[in-house]
């Protein structure tokens, strides 16, 4: 007999598989950790059904959804709905708010000889769950790493079990030239994915400092006044040590990335335009004569690039840090009210000591 699943964070944190029958166009809204969207109506039929609730009420807007899925798109849905459930036995039905649309799913299933469980309340349920769970995060003790661009804050962030990386759940690393293979993550799956990282996490926390908006998303404004009130360290290390991690990281990576999605030459052609477009995206706060002479320099840097030489690129990477970012991170620090208290300054391995010791565990 099909049954009722109460929505909680215990669904998330068990890896619990999810099939979401909303209409794709609110599934790429926002989705939740471990759903797949098999509709029970694609978008276009859902805009009629939604026209004809508006407009004839709810009973001719089940009729219609029941003519549109019918017969052979009505066979195709079940069977795409079997097909998962056949890898992923375990899976739950869900819907927006657990109404209409999950329990005709469910009724069909049933009447194909599957028993499948939906969540009480559905997606919103789950959401609501997740948000809280953020503004919960919000009032535990948080430590923030610091430090100039290429400090490798990140890597830091990731070798602590209590490490909270948001440009993770951004999707973006967070600068002008943050952008990955896959498009930024929306703010609704970065709160969901924030949320869902917070799950194991449920003492200290350590991030890097971020600016609010990171790719697509903002950090929730409870979150967010939290880090910006928490102590922090701040990481030192001298450009040519920079300059490697942002090799590394902005063109060797990114490299690997695009060259993994789209073959090597296609790969290289859209690594090559997107650290270009990013590059002509900072024109205004560049000032365009000094434009011009970093993008020489970084077609310079491709050419040699294409001859294997990725250490080119630190022809165009140093100014860019020496005259922009740096001088913009510390404009900020020096004007920041109230700074919260810096624990410890110091290289690289000192301030990961820093944020173990702080954590209140030595281990990676």
């Amino acid at each position: 007999m099909s049954h009722d699943i109460t929505a909680s964070l215990e669904l998330i944190a068990r890896g619990t598989p999810l099939i979401d029958v909303r209409a794709p166009i609110e599934f790429a809204q926002g989705s939740l950790p471990g759903a797949v969207n098999l509709p029970l109506m694609v978008d276009e039929e859902r805009h009629q059904v939604g026209i004809a609730y508006k407009r004839h009420g709810q009973a001719a807007a089940i009729a219609l959804g029941h003519e549109l899925v019918s017969g052979e798109v009505k066979a195709a849905r079940i069977a795409a709905w079997r097909d998962h459930l056949a890898h992923y036995p375990n899976a739950l039905l869900c819907c927006y708010r657990g109404g209409l649309r999950s329990q005709i799913s469910q009724a069909w299933l049933q009447e194909a000889g599957l028993d499948v469980a939906r969540i009480e309340g559905g997606w919103k349920a789950m959401r609501r769950a997740l948000c809280q769970r953020i503004d919960r995060g919000a009032e535990q003790p948080m430590l923030v790493v610091a430090g100039l661009t290429g400090a490798a804050k990140t890597v830091l962030i990731n070798r602590l079990f209590n490490g909270l990386d948001l440009e993770a759940c951004a999707n973006h690393k967070g600068s002008a030239f943050g952008r990955q293979v896959d498009a930024p993550t929306t703010q609704i799956d970065f709160e969901h994915a924030l949320g869902q990282r917070l799950l194991g996490l449920n003492d200290r926390l350590v991030m890097e400092d971020e600016s609010r908006q990171i790719g697509n998303a903002n950090v929730p404004l409870t979150f967010w006044n939290a880090m910006s009130q928490a102590p922090r360290i701040r990481i030192e290390m001298p450009l040519d040590w920079r300059l490697e991690q942002l090799r590394y990281d902005y063109i060797e990576a990114l490299q690997a990335a695009f060259v993994e999605r789209f073959g090597f030459d296609e790969g290289f052609r859209r690594m090559q335009e997107q650290l270009a477009n990013s590059l002509k995206r900072l024109g205004k706060r560049l000032g365009n004569a000094r434009l011009q002479r970093i993008q020489r320099l970084q077609r310079l840097a491709f050419q040699a690039h294409a001859d294997g030489n990725t250490q080119a690129h630190e022809a165009w990477l140093g100014p860019l840090l020496t005259e922009y970012y740096d001088p913009l991170y510390r404009y900020h620090l020096e004007r920041r009210d109230n700074a919260p208290p810096e624990l410890h300054v110091g290289d690289w391995e000192s301030c990961l000591d820093a944020a173990r010791a702080w954590s209140g565990a030595q281990e990676d």
